[in-house]
């Protein structure tokens, strides 16, 4: 469970203060697929970085199943981030050089996680990778891509899956199956799952939709 309370980023700009996130209380229930929808500069990433502890609040508590991501100095943090935090961004961050299974291995290599075959089997077969897994990336279609980059994020088993416009750079087709892959995971490992999206017809196919203006949840919240 991810619970935000009062929680607020705020830039300083020529003496003026910038509400990118403005006074945000929400609970992420566990095992839910959470999309946050807005228009470009209404602060959907800047909380979803917040969430991952990638950028640090100026206001409030964020509690992720009972730490206060807020309170946790950066070394313990980013401990924390590799055990319990998978992201997927828009771009792929796929090494080049690697396979898909060694792309996703080296994920698990970082995080120090043990390894857990059977696991890494039920994710692939989930994912539809198994005849792709002696591939490079180059070899890989941008849905294919997404799809290595959600088993490396998952290898490790987070508790919370962050995703910052996944389907941004792909094709109508290739962003439905995302979405129907990220319900199967959520339904299959019980995984909690937050997306930040600007299209609302993919958005509308989560459990939950809040969508942000200003920086403030303007509705589903």
């Amino acid at each position: 469970m991810v619970v935000l309370d009062c929680v607020s980023k705020i830039y300083n700009v020529n003496s003026n203060k910038i509400h990118a996130v403005n006074n945000v209380s929400y609970c992420f229930e566990e095992g839910i697929m959470t999309s946050i929808c807005g228009k470009s500069g209404s602060g959907k990433s800047t909380l979803l970085h917040l969430i991952g502890g990638l950028d640090c609040a100026s206001e409030g508590h964020i509690i992720i199943n009972n730490t206060d991501i807020t309170e946790v100095k950066e070394r313990s943090l980013s401990a924390f981030r590799r055990k319990n935090i998978g992201f997927v961004f828009q771009f792929f961050n796929l090494v080049s050089e690697l396979t898909v299974a060694e792309n996703i291995r080296f994920a698990q290599q970082i995080s120090k996680t043990k390894r857990d075959d059977n696991y890494f089997n039920e994710l692939i077969h989930t994912l539809e990778l198994e005849d792709r897994l002696n591939h490079l990336p180059g070899q890989l279609s941008g849905g294919q891509k997404q799809r290595v980059a959600i088993a490396r994020a998952l290898i490790s088993k987070p508790a919370l899956l962050l995703l910052d416009e996944p389907t941004g750079n792909l094709d109508a087709e290739s962003s439905e199956a995302v979405y129907s892959i990220l319900q199967t995971l959520r339904l299959r490992f019980n995984q909690s799952i937050i997306v930040v999206t600007h299209d609302v017809e993919l958005a509308n196919k989560s459990d939950r939709i809040i969508t942000l203006r200003d920086g403030q949840i303007v509705s589903g919240g």
